[in-house]
């Protein structure tokens, strides 16, 4: 073979090699894109899944939340001082003297209740707690004890029994809400009155009338009240009538 035509051959085979390498190159590119496509579509698909998930309570409360809107405590005007709060019960935290604001007769009894199981095990992943003060007409009202525990029962000052147990419920009638969920979810107040089967809104509380003022951290919230989220620790304080009382404050226990 004489050097002109190996020289061809070589240059045959380098293009051959070429044009290989690219091809290979554009199927890589290829396979890059699909793979991008398809985790952006698993991941709007986990986010789709996740706000249907955790919708569907009642009067359209669940789910995402916008930005909660504070405001001042002064726009109230003058605010009664704050009672004493009562002594500790078994969870550490003050049981306030009043009657409870209603019975557990009407909660929920095991079903589903805005996508919040009821379960026969504790579900730790998600574990906070949060405090809730209720007042009507200036009297401090207890939140009963048993919300999200159905069959529950109080025998010598204490809850025992139940057939399961709510992502959100209580153990004691001195406010502790416990958020206890095999997911991160942003929980709301109105979730915790559907368990409790009681209503929830800007003029109602539980079985009373009127305007409800709901105070946040020490700071009032300027919207529907069953849109506030139970975020860990948060302080939320429900009023109906008069007169308004300055924020109640507990100090949580370590174990909470």
């Amino acid at each position: 073979m004489s050097k002109a035509s190996r020289n061809r051959d070589a240059r045959a085979r380098i293009a051959e090699m070429r044009a290989l390498e690219a091809r290979r190159a554009r199927r890589r590119k290829l396979f890059t894109w699909l793979g991008a496509v398809f985790l952006a579509m698993a991941a709007t698909a986990a986010i789709v899944f996740e706000v249907v998930s955790g919708t569907g309570g009642k009067n359209g409360t669940t789910g995402s939340h916008p930005a909660l809107k504070l405001g001042p405590l002064s726009t109230l005007g003058n605010l009664r001082p704050a009672p004493s709060p009562g002594a500790n019960g078994f969870e550490g935290v003050p049981i306030p003297p009043g009657t409870p604001l209603a019975g557990t007769s009407s909660g929920a009894t095991g079903r589903a209740v805005d996508g919040i199981r009821c379960q026969t095990n504790e579900q730790l992943l998600f574990h906070i707690h949060s405090h809730l003060t209720i007042f009507v007409n200036g009297a401090q009202r207890q939140v009963a004890d048993g919300v999200g525990i159905p069959g529950s029962r109080v025998v010598n000052s204490a809850l025992q029994g139940g057939t399961c147990l709510y992502w959100l419920h209580t153990h004691a009638p001195d406010g502790i809400i416990h958020v206890e969920s095999p997911k991160h979810r942003t929980f709301t107040l109105g979730d915790f009155f559907d368990e409790w089967g009681q209503p929830l809104g800007p003029s109602v509380l539980g079985p009373v009338q009127g305007h409800v003022v709901a105070i946040y951290n020490g700071k009032l919230y300027e919207g529907n009240p069953r849109d506030i989220p139970l975020n860990a620790h948060a302080q939320i304080q429900l009023e109906v009538g008069k007169p308004l009382v300055a924020p109640e404050r507990i100090t949580f226990p370590g174990n909470l």
